[in-house]
């Protein structure tokens, strides 16, 4: 367990010193979960898909493939001490990138089944680039020049820039879960009874997103009591298991569109692009609505399923 910020990380340099056998199981069933979703779920994003093409798609895809697989992987050879430093660091770094903002942009390109309010969802996605850009660089820097250079102002940077990094992308995916949320309850608060399924599917997206909240508040906590082996390897099985729900989620809002569509006139089913089959579990269907005068203001009409790619 590591609480002070003048500490070297475990693991970070050489292997973890001293691991118990429990441990080391842990780090590596956490490791294989990871990997194991991984395969599976690039298997379930290319069955879903009609067209791999879109915003949504490659996020999912890349989160999963660039994202999970080499963060898994780069952490078990810094646990293990398993080649040159730098090879696992490497591959843990470049797993984060794709991973962890990745995934923020996967709940970004599905926002606007909910939200349609062009200047916000343009804002959420200005923060994404934002938070990606200055959180991103100083740790990665921070974190080679602990390895290499070992100074105590240099540790303590990367310990403290650590912790930031890990608490700002648990708070903006927290956010963006939050809306869902908020907005769902909305949907329900406008017409309560009138589609019992449907409503069903409603509470069963706001269960799914506080299932991933409640995911980013335990490594969160376990970052900041100084379980940072458990964390980091933690992290990536959890980040697969966020991207398996996906799957769920975006079944259940092209349900929800669904049912609104057979509620409404057929010209409506007009709206679906060529590759959604609402017989499916379809997953394209991320481009932002092109707004004008004509849109319906009906509370039961802003969903859309255009494209985003």
């Amino acid at each position: 367990m590591q609480n002070s910020l003048s500490a070297l990380p475990e693991g970070l340099i050489g292997g973890y010193k001293g691991a118990s056998e429990a441990v080391e199981i842990l780090v590596v069933c956490f490791s294989a979960l990871a990997l194991y979703n991984a395969i599976e779920l690039v298997a379930v994003i290319f069955l879903t898909f009609n067209r791999y093409s879109g915003l949504y798609f490659w996020t999912m895809l890349l989160s999963n493939v660039f994202g999970v697989v080499p963060h898994a992987v780069g952490y078990v050879f810094e646990f293990f001490g398993i080649g040159p430093i730098w090879v696992g660091v490497t591959l843990s770094t470049i797993g984060f990138y794709f991973m962890v903002p990745g995934q923020s942009i996967v709940l970004y390109s599905r926002l606007h089944l909910l939200v349609q309010n062009r200047k916000f969802l343009r804002g959420v996605l200005y923060l994404i680039i934002f938070d990606s850009v200055v959180l991103l660089v100083p740790t990665t820097v921070l974190t080679y020049s602990t390895i290499y250079l070992r100074t105590v102002p240099v540790i303590r940077g990367y310990n403290v820039m650590e912790r930031l990094q890990v608490a700002c992308f648990c708070a903006q995916e927290m956010f963006l879960s939050s809306l869902y949320i908020i907005e769902t309850a909305k949907l329900l608060r406008l017409r309560p009874a009138r589609d019992a399924y449907r409503n069903r599917i409603m509470y069963e997206l706001i269960a799914i997103n506080v299932v991933i909240i409640l995911m980013d508040v335990a490594l969160l906590v376990m970052q900041y009591v100084g379980l940072y082996i458990l964390q980091t390897t933690l992290k990536a099985a959890v980040y697969s298991v966020k991207l398996k729900l996906e799957c769920a989620v975006l079944r259940k809002l092209v349900l929800l569109v669904n049912q609104r569509a057979s509620d409404s006139s057929s010209s409506d089913w007009d709206n679906y692009p060529d590759f959604v089959n609402p017989h499916r579990i379809t997953g394209d269907i991320t481009r932002a609505p092109k707004f004008s005068k004509s849109h319906s203001q009906s509370p039961w009409g802003v969903m859309s399923t255009v494209n985003l790619g």
